[in-house]
């Protein structure tokens, strides 16, 4: 092990999925010296706290010194949606009066999840055209009056939306003034320009979820930070996984939580191509209960250009491309009355190593079949599979081949063969060969392969902002976009000299006359 009294630049890196917690310690070279697989806990910081100890221990308390950079890609807020638990409850303030009473905010939302939220929504006066020009001006009386409401009934955080507020953010900055000038600068207001894209509902919804899940992300970095000083690591920076595959430091999470969800699918992906060295693949992460498939493209997830729903909400904001399917380790494998074999989607997920069969226990899962074809040396007991009738196995087997051939399949954007990355602990199950690839990768280190995505990854900041042509030239809107993003970058986290632009796209938008949407990505790397 190197000196402890070296710069501190090894990386922690954890990753928390439904069925187990990983963490990995990268050093200075970049090269992996622990790494541990635990199974995810109800309260997931258990489980992180479990996956941390054990990593810790196999290198020694010593060389622990030379950690420097904890990174946490987490399910925290995907779950607290889901479960409809831990959120605050939130004012959702729309600038658009007169012109946006058409649909009421939240239309379209389960009554429960705005029930767990104690949202109401208030609407103002003010917003703007698709080209910048006013609809009406401002009322900051109105917002006034709302921050008192805000005030004297305890809501805990404010969603501010104004209408095409990608074209112009002055009212919706404005509106945040003033709501901070009443109810201090600390009181937590998020702004839809900041987080979501054209679609006014959608970027309304993405923001308002963003709002509601404050007290998540300051419960969890607080919580993570706690298990790195019970560990004796008090002066390290700490990062969270973003869903665009890089990080963002913890100040910045407090403020945008939502782009923690479906951090850990991105982190698989870059965490495939680092172990590979591919930048242009079809991921396959297989886990104990679910397969997520993302596509690697430049070294960077793909990211979708659809509204992505989240606990039923219809949003906008960025998300990865990713197909899901009902596969995994903890599969249920069943043989039908007329024969036909069915693998999932239903799972035992983490209880695998008790339920399935090749580990004493006494359910036929998808492990087992691939212990029983003899295709997974060290996993399990072959001896406890081997008198499954081998026309089941070979049924199953083909089943769980056919299930990863049709999601790669759908990914695909042409016909013909691509390259496809296998990571997962559950990537025991998928064959050496599948139609449609030319080259089925399994790198070293694969069953971590989420928990060194997020210690490698950078920091990173994007921007989606429209502009009219005839107001600003397209090579100063460009120049103005990309200065943006790199500047997002930098307040995520990242070292300024070392930022740079790595995708930009400009979309002509026809229907708004003479209108430019800009899309901007840069990253850097970490503060050493």
């Amino acid at each position: 092990m190197p000196d402890a009294s070296k710069k501190r630049t090894w990386r922690l890196g954890i990753d928390v999925g439904g069925t187990n917690t990983d963490a990995v310690i990268i050093d200075d070279d970049l090269n992996l010296v622990a790494a541990t697989k635990s199974p995810t806990t109800e309260d997931v910081m258990g489980g992180i706290v479990a996956a941390m100890h054990e990593v810790i221990t196999q290198i020694g308390a010593e060389a622990a010194k030379n950690i420097g950079f904890a990174m946490l890609g987490t399910t925290h807020c995907t779950n607290a949606i889901v479960e409809r638990k831990r959120l605050n409850k939130v004012a959702a303030l729309r600038v658009g009066a007169p012109a946006t009473t058409a649909i009421s905010c939240m239309a379209d939302w389960p009554d429960e999840l705005k029930d767990a939220m104690r949202v109401r929504d208030f609407l103002v006066h003010g917003g703007n055209e698709f080209d910048g020009r006013e609809i009406s001006a401002l009322s900051e009386d109105e917002i006034r009056e709302v921050a008192r409401v805000v005030r004297d009934e305890g809501f805990e955080s404010v969603a501010v939306t104004s209408v095409f507020s990608p074209v112009s953010d002055a009212h919706e900055k404005r509106a945040a003034a003033v709501l901070r000038d009443e109810l201090g600068e600390d009181f937590p207001v998020t702004l839809s320009s900041e987080i979501g894209s054209l679609g006014f509902l959608e970027r309304e919804n993405a923001s308002i979820l963003n709002a509601a899940l404050y007290d998540v992300a300051r419960t969890t970095a607080d919580s993570f930070e706690a298990a790195l000083a019970s560990e004796g690591l008090t002066d390290v920076a700490v990062y969270l996984g973003q869903n665009d595959g890089t990080l963002m430091s913890v100040d910045y999470a407090k403020r945008y939580p939502i782009f923690t969800i479906a951090c850990g699918p991105t982190n698989s992906i870059r965490g495939a191509s680092f172990l590979t060295r591919e930048l242009d693949a079809v991921v396959v992460d297989i886990g104990g209960t679910t397969t997520d498939v993302g596509v690697l493209a430049h070294g960077f997830p793909r990211e979708s250009m659809v509204a992505v729903e989240i606990g039923d909400v219809r949003t906008n904001f960025r998300m990865p491309d990713l197909v899901s399917v009902g596969l995994g380790g903890g599969s249920l494998v069943r043989q039908l009355d007329d024969g036909h074999v069915t693998v999932g989607p239903d799972s035992v997920g983490y209880l695998v190593t008790q339920k399935a069969l090749c580990f004493g226990g006494d359910t036929l899962t998808a492990t087992d079949i691939v212990v029983a074809k003899g295709l997974a040396e060290g996993v399990g007991d072959p001896a406890l599979v081997a008198d499954l009738d081998p026309a089941l196995v070979d049924a199953a087997y083909a089943e769980i081949t056919r299930i990863i051939e049709d999601a790669v399949d759908a990914m695909k954007t042409s016909a013909g063969d691509v390259t496809v990355i296998l990571v997962g602990g559950g990537s025991i199950l998928a064959p050496d060969h599948l139609e449609g690839s030319d080259n089925v990768l399994r790198p070293e280190n694969f069953g971590v392969a989420n928990a060194v995505g997020s210690a490698i990854a950078q920091v990173s900041g994007q921007i989606a902002k429209v502009f009219s042509l005839s107001e600003t030239p397209r090579d100063q809107a460009l120049a103005e976009s990309k200065r943006r993003a790199c500047d997002e970058a930098v307040a995520a986290g990242a070292n300024p000299d070392t930022v740079e632009v790595v995708d930009v796209e400009d979309i002509p938008m026809a229907y708004l006359g003479d209108a430019l949407c800009i899309r901007v990505k840069a990253v850097g790397d970490l503060m050493l």
